[in-house]
Parts: structure tokens; sequence; C-alpha cells
């Protein structure tokens, strides 16, 4: 049962990152398995590693966390989306454009969108499980989503150009402020 319950929460909370992933591919012009490699293990280690350092938090910072965690990844998400759309109508120099490749960029992605796998490691801890498998697991589901994401976002990406930047820019700006809204529309 405890693989079940953990696939489906793996399943869940790599969705951000798989929809980042396929932004991502969007906007990479020429693909290779090392890149999108690259932005799968950023996200995949980072998906396997927030569990875990909630878990170890366990109560102590809940309440903290909880009330910034939702603004953070939308904060970052909503800059992220905002740089791609304004590159997308603006003629921005191809060396200055958006780079889902540049580590900075990736750590900010990888932190916004594994933020809600620290809250569930929280959770986890509450109920007293084993925190090893379940980072394993949501680690590699992410991993191999994330991966699979970057060639279907690239594949789809090439054929509308720039207004697939948009598009990308849109969909960060829409998970960023989705992660917001859930996490205010929380009963208290």
């Amino acid at each position: 049962m405890q693989l079940i319950n953990t696939t489906f929460l793996g399943l869940g909370l790599a969705a951000d990152a798989f929809a980042v992933s396929l932004s991502s591919g969007f906007v990479i012009q020429r693909i290779k398995f090392n890149k999108a490699l690259k932005i799968a293990l950023f996200f995949g280690i980072f998906q396997a590693v927030m569990p875990l350092i909630g878990w170890l938090t366990g109560l102590s910072f809940r309440g903290f966390m909880a009330n910034i965690d939702h603004w953070l990844a939308f904060l970052l998400l909503l800059a992220i989306g905002s740089k791609m759309i304004y590159e997308a109508y603006n003629n921005v120099e191809e060396d200055e454009k958006f780079n889902p490749l540049e580590t900075y960029t990736l750590l900010a992605l990888s932190l916004a969108t594994s933020i809600d796998a620290l809250a569930a490691g929280l959770g986890l801890s509450l109920l007293k499980t084993s925190i090893l498998f379940p980072c394993t697991l949501i680690g590699l589901i992410t991993f191999f989503l994330s991966f699979v994401g970057v060639f279907i976002g690239h594949k789809f990406g090439s054929i509308f150009n720039k207004k697939i930047e948009v598009l990308g820019g849109l969909i960060l700006i829409f998970i960023g402020t989705k992660i917001l809204i859930e996490d205010l529309m929380k009963p208290f």
C-alpha cells in the first residue's frame, strides 16, 4: 500500500516540474540528451531532497513555512515567466534570452516547483513514516517525467516558434498562481 500511495504522491508532486520541463523544452534550440538530463537531475534531486528537509524539520518550522511557501513559489515563477514573455515580445539578443539550462535559473525553478515537496515531508513526519523510500521514489518519478517533458516540449515548441515562449511563460505564471490560490484557499 505504501508503494501505491507514494507513487501517487510522487506523481502529484512532479506535475509542476513536468510542466516547467515542457516550458524549458519549448525554448531550447538544439535539444541533446545532456541538456534534458541536466534539467531532469535538478528537478529530481530537489524533489527528493525537499521532503527529507521537511521531514527533518518536523513541526518546529511548520507554521512559518506554511505562511510563506506559496508566496515564494508564486514570486519565483511569476518573475521567470514574465521574463520569458517580455523576451518573446521584445527583440532581446539570443544570448540574453531566458535560458532554462543556466544553473541559477534551474536552481530557482527547482526550488519553486519543490516547495510542495517540503510540505509533503512535513506531513510525512506527522505520520511517523520512514522517509527514505518516499524521497527516492518521488525523486525518480520527477526525474523521469522532467526528462521526458523536455523532449515533448521541444518537439512541439519548434512548431510554434516565438508563440511557444509566451505560452511557456504563461504556464510558469499559471503554476505559480495555482500554487498561491490553492494554498490561500486551504482552511486554517
